[in-house]
């Protein structure tokens, strides 16, 4: 705040009255800092949105870093697969996608309309993120072959 001055035959009356008027608008940034700090609540807010910002940019970081990560790995699992392995994984995934549309053609004869509404939302989502399904599709059957062949390893081991 501004100290007065103690010259008070120097001061005019309309410099005084500036005077008053600069101390009353410091008088109320005061007030409305007090305030604010008063305001729990407000502050616990602030607080929170802060903190959900934070958290939603972290998890965009690392859901990226997943991705990443899981293309990665998808592409050295396809590197080293077999190419009869991978020959039966498009046999077998035309074979699914045939099997789907007979099921999808009776399921469309025979079910309710929510629940085909239901359905076809669902579809839907998984057209929209077909690339994430296929990658982690083709990381589990990877793993699993993986993990296949290892335990035919482990149990010719144990029987020796």
């Amino acid at each position: 705040m501004t100290k007065p001055t103690h010259d008070k035959s120097a001061a005019t009356p309309e410099q005084l009255r500036d005077q008053v008027e600069q101390t009353r608008h410091e008088l109320g940034r005061t007030v409305g800092d007090l305030a604010a700090k008063a305001d729990v609540k407000a502050r616990a807010q602030h607080k929170a949105a802060e903190l959900k910002d934070q958290a939603g940019a972290r998890t965009a970081e690392v859901t990226e870093q997943v991705r990443a990560k899981a293309t990665e790995a998808a592409h050295v699992v396809q590197d080293k697969l077999p190419t009869p392995v991978k020959d039966t994984a498009t046999a077998t995934a035309h074979q699914v996608k045939v099997r789907a549309d007979q099921a999808g053609h009776l399921w469309q004869d025979k079910a309710a309309e929510p629940v085909r509404h239901t359905a076809e939302r669902g579809v839907t989502a998984a057209r929209d993120h077909r690339g994430t399904l296929l990658v982690c599709g083709g990381v589990v059957v990877a793993s699993w072959l993986l993990l296949r062949r290892r335990g035919g390893k482990g149990r010719d081991r144990q029987r020796r």
